[in-house]
This record gives C-alpha cells, structure tokens and sequence, in this order.
C-alpha cells in the first residue's frame, strides 16, 4: 500500500530531536508522501529546508495562516511566531520564487476561533480572496484552514473557482451536515486525521464523502488517536483502517483509492 500524509508540521518543535526516527517510522508504515504545511513566511522556509533535506519523501505545501496574515499570535504553539501582519505580495513573490518546489498552497482559508468574527470577517475574507486568486494563477491546489468558518469558507471559495480550476482540499474540515454537503457538491477533498478513531464528526463526513474525495492527514503533532502520543505520519494507518471500516471495503481497497486521489489533487 502507498500511503499518504497531505497535511503536518514536522518543522513543529517537537519533532527536532526525533525527525528522522519519525520518518523512518513513516516509512515502515508505508508512507510515499508527506506534505509539510507552512503558516507564515518564517514557517515556510523551514518547509523549503526540510524537504531539500528529505526530498524523496516530503514535499512542500506553503502557507498564509489566516491568524497568521493578520498579526495575531495564538501563543506558543511550537512554530514559528508570526506577530505582524503578513505581507501578502511578498509572500507570493517568495512563493514564485521556488514554485518548482512547492506542491500547494496552504494551509489558508478563515478562522473564527482565534479571532473575532465581527472585527476580522472584512479583512480575512479580503486575505483569502487574494490567495485563492494567486493559487490560481501558479496552478496550485488549496488546502484549506476553516475552524468555525466553514460556510464562509466554501462560500468565497464558490465565488472564487469556476469550473473546478484548481483542486480544493477542506484540511480537518468540522463543518456541519449541511456543510460537508455542500463541499462535496462543489468537488473538494476532505483529508481525514486519526483522531477519527475517536471523532464522530469525522466519521460522519467520512460516511458522507465519496471515497474518491478522502485523503488522509495527521496535522501532526496534533489530532493523534491517542492522548498520550504526540501525532506522527505513521498513524495515517490508523485512519485507513477506520475508512476502510465505515465503507465498508478492505484497506488495501481504501489506501489504493486515496493514493489516487492523492495524485489527482497533488501530482507527484
């Protein structure tokens, strides 16, 4: 089986002592491919240098935090900080710079956890226009951040992409029903983390989706199935057993299918 990892944060501070044990673990558990996400321009540099280090097996998806783009700094979070906003015209400057080394873009998107909808909607909505519009002129997939933005998401991004122009991956999409419908309906992937094991919002949407729009994530190192292990590419797994389950299909059946969809969005 080929499997596959669309979404973490290896650069995260908590996997510079134990990196290359934990891709040797990713391997072993038959991972091809991983994307490194990137959230703000310190964060995608050390995506850049991570995957010049491991190139036969990561990649690079870099990113425009949406708290990130605004200046707003969540606390330690293990990444790079970002407490001024982000110039966007020189992030993609940067971005074009290096695009033969870049799978996607993202993550990106809205978010209305960590900041204040009333005080923020006008200039994260202006944001991620602005990045959708650069995705698609560089040809690039999405992967979409959406906490507690989910309809404001998809709405922007049904405006944004005619035709399906560019594929559009929901990374821990927690939508609602009516939500995930309409995500499906406009084509885009939903990349699914172990913490399936234990989410029944994932579970639902997994029942929900076909299964040639499911990827797997981590969002390493966190969302692990379990509360006292940091999350790592090797439990990517533990999600296809679960799909695998719910769809009724072997595993073999579930990872031969997402490594598809896995091309079809990311290419190589």
């Amino acid at each position: 089986m080929n499997l596959v990892d669309v979404h973490c944060h290896l650069n995260h501070e908590l996997f510079k002592q134990d990196l290359d044990d934990v891709l040797s673990r990713a391997k072993k558990a038959g991972l091809k491919r991983i994307l490194i996400s990137g959230v703000n321009p310190p964060a995608n540099r050390e995506v850049l240098a991570l995957v010049k280090k491991y190139p036969e097996m990561l990649r690079a998806s870099l990113g425009i935090y949406p708290i990130d783009a605004l200046g707003l700094a969540e606390g330690e979070t293990g990444l790079p900080r970002q407490t001024v906003p982000i110039n966007l015209a020189e992030q993609f400057t940067y971005i074009e710079q290096h695009l033969d080394q870049v799978t996607a873009i993202g993550e990106v998107g809205m978010d209305f956890h960590w900041a204040d909808k009333e005080e923020t909607y006008e200039k994260q909505a202006e944001n991620f226009r602005k990045i959708i519009r650069f995705a698609i002129k560089v040809k690039k997939p999405l992967v979409i951040h959406s906490r507690k933005a989910e309809e404001e998401c998809l709405q922007i991004l049904a405006e944004e992409i005619k035709n399906n122009e560019i594929p559009v991956n929901q990374h821990c999409f927690s939508g609602r029903k009516s939500a995930m419908t309409r995500a499906i309906e406009l084509g885009h992937y939903f990349s699914i983390p172990p913490n399936i094991l234990i989410s029944s919002n994932f579970q639902t949407l997994v029942k929900k989706a076909p299964l040639g729009q499911l990827l797997t994530e981590t969002d390493a190192p966190w969302l692990s199935p379990s509360k006292d292990r940091k999350n790592e590419p090797a439990f990517v797994r533990e999600t296809i057993k679960k799909i695998a389950e719910i769809k009724e299909i072997t595993e073999k059946e579930a990872a031969d299918q997402i490594w598809q969809n896995y091309q079809r969005v990311f290419g190589d």
